[in-house]
């Protein structure tokens, strides 16, 4: 089993996540299995409950485990299944010690960082060694230097011994700063950086330097030296305009073959296509024929790392479309009434509604779903989205007055959105979420249906309240249509408006599945019919 570990220095938010899911991409081109992992060094268990403000969106598995959105971007730049293995944090490290420490499984010893912690990270990391496995990639949130971050680092540096030099590389991922003033490339905060990881016991075999131009080959040939890297493992990340051109930017500079020969997988190696999809992919994004702008009405806009998944599926919605999207943000707050509505959204070729948790916000987005339903612009909701559209519909068309969600308004006359029978007598809530991939079957003559031209689906959640069985047959006379429920028709999973030209929304995250060289079926129908609303096609 080979290993690569992926680290930052200098600063954070470097694209860590994104080199990680480069390397993995171009392996696969090879025709190499690969996993990943990403070990995050805060202590929180998952980012389930923490604020979008503080650590954006939290990325679904197939498998229910809510992680870290870098993950997001390992399943799209790969064909890499991710579980619950995939992301490990020092809450999970911690809380696995001690549960085995009270358990008395340790004999009485004395627990320390070393071994005990580092050991219980070595061993997640050895969980993605599957036997069908070429290559496990493993990327170390944070930034060399950190304190939280000394114990994944010593793990890894450990790995090397443990299984055996010829079989692990470490990559590092530095800033390479340009000075405007001076008109300098400024080496130092690479070396120092560089210096840092050494410090540690860890001799990096590739250097990712990330910079607005390209590097020189004086500067490689700087870093080179003062880093003691081959010149060739010193690889320039300039500033490109899209983050689907990261790994086009690595081929060039031979970063797979490079890996390749460090790691003695030669052997087991295709040869590169010659027609790369993926390149095919990044021409489409690069030459649109048309723009359209889509409004995301949220309450996290001012972070949109909050909605990532959204994002980067609407772009893909849109290279499939030969479209250059743009997004306007709108603060779901600021929609106080029809006129604010108006104001915000009547210029535009689509609507969409995302998911989120709690009270705030909701009348804006009730504001937003009114104003696609009334106007006829194309929508899509997701999650929370799905259930605004289902309490704007109660109120507005069937003239219940005072629905809504028992989580915005428990005393509400009309609980349109409720929970489950078996949730109710939960005091822990957390244990309540539907989590993970569910099957859905789709009513033949709708729009989902046409959309992904199959009668079954399976999509992934992260959500605790359901639509209230109980309105559905009079949701359906008014025209709105359940157009997917669960296969025991208990749940119900997707509506649409009867008569609009594409209304859609959705109980699950459909955003978690798309790739931008296969578009999720819902995002590629929304984009298609915001471009028709608009007279673009």
């Amino acid at each position: 089993m080979k290993y690569i570990f992926v680290t930052g220095g200098v600063v954070s938010s470097l694209g860590k996540g994104v080199t990680a899911a480069s390397i993995g991409h171009l392996l696969e081109a090879r025709g190499l299995k690969i996993a990943m992992q990403k070990l995050d060094p805060y202590i929180n268990i998952d980012p389930g409950t923490m604020s979008p403000y503080q650590h954006g969106e939290v990325y679904v598995t197939d498998d229910g485990a809510e992680t870290d959105l870098d993950l997001g971007h390992y399943e799209r730049f790969t064909d890499v299944k991710l579980s619950r293995t995939s992301n490990v944090t020092t809450g999970k490290i911690y809380h696995s010690v001690i549960t085995k420490e009270r358990k008395g499984e340790y004999l009485g010893q004395t627990i320390q960082v070393i071994p005990h912690i580092t050991d219980e990270i070595k061993s997640r990391i050895k969980l993605l060694a599957e036997e069908d496995v070429d290559v496990v990639i493993v990327e170390v949130g944070g930034t060399v230097g950190d304190m939280e971050g000394m114990p994944f680092l010593e793990a890894i540096r450990q790995f090397k011994k443990d299984v055996g030099r010829d079989n692990v590389i470490y990559v590092h991922l530095t800033l390479v700063p340009f000075i405007k003033v001076s008109g300098e490339v400024k080496t130092k905060p690479t070396q120092h950086s560089v210096n840092k990881l050494r410090e540690i016991g860890i001799i990096p075999d590739m250097l990712i330097c990330r910079t607005e131009r390209a590097l020189s080959e004086e500067i490689k040939e700087k870093i080179s030296l003062f880093c003691d890297v081959e010149k060739k493992a010193v690889i320039n990340a300039y500033d490109a305009s899209s983050v689907y051109e990261v790994p086009l930017v690595f081929k060039r500079q031979g970063v797979d073959n490079l890996i390749i020969e460090l790691l003695g997988l030669m052997d087991k190696i295709s040869l590169p296509l010659e027609d790369d999809p993926w390149a095919e992919m990044v021409n489409r994004l690069k030459s649109p024929k048309h723009s359209l702008t889509i409004a995301v009405v949220g309450k996290y806009i001012k972070l949109p790392d909050a909605y990532k998944s959204i994002i980067e599926a609407l772009n893909h919605g849109g290279i499939c479309n030969g479209a250059k999207i743009h997004i306007r943000w709108v603060d779901s707050e600021s929609l106080k009434s029809s006129e604010d509505a108006e104001k915000h959204l009547s210029d535009l070729g689509g609507i969409l509604v995302p998911g989120g948790f709690g009270y705030r916000g909701i009348e804006g987005k009730l504001e937003a779903v009114r104003y696609a339903r009334e106007n006829n612009i194309p929508f899509l909701g997701i999650c929370l989205g799905l259930q605004c559209v289902v309490i704007e519909f109660a109120n507005n068309v069937l003239g219940l007055k005072g629905a809504n969600s028992i989580e915005v308004d428990p005393e509400t006359p009309y609980p349109v959105i409720h929970l489950m029978e078996e949730q109710q007598d939960i005091e822990n809530m957390g244990g309540t979420m539907r989590l993970g991939s569910y099957p859905a079957v789709l009513r033949k003559d709708t729009a989902t249906f046409k959309a992904y031209g199959s009668g079954l689906i399976h999509e992934r959640h992260r959500h605790r309240y359901e639509i209230n069985p109980e309105y559905c047959e009079e949701f359906e006379k008014a025209g709105l249509i359940i157009a997917g429920t669960s296969p025991d028709n208990k749940l119900i999973e997707i509506v649409e408006i009867m008569g609009h030209p594409w209304f859609v929304a959705t109980q699950f995250h459909p955003e978690f599945k798309s790739k931008p060289t296969a578009s999720h079926p819902l995002f590629r129908d929304f984009v298609m019919n915001s471009l028709k609303h608009q007279g673009r096609i």
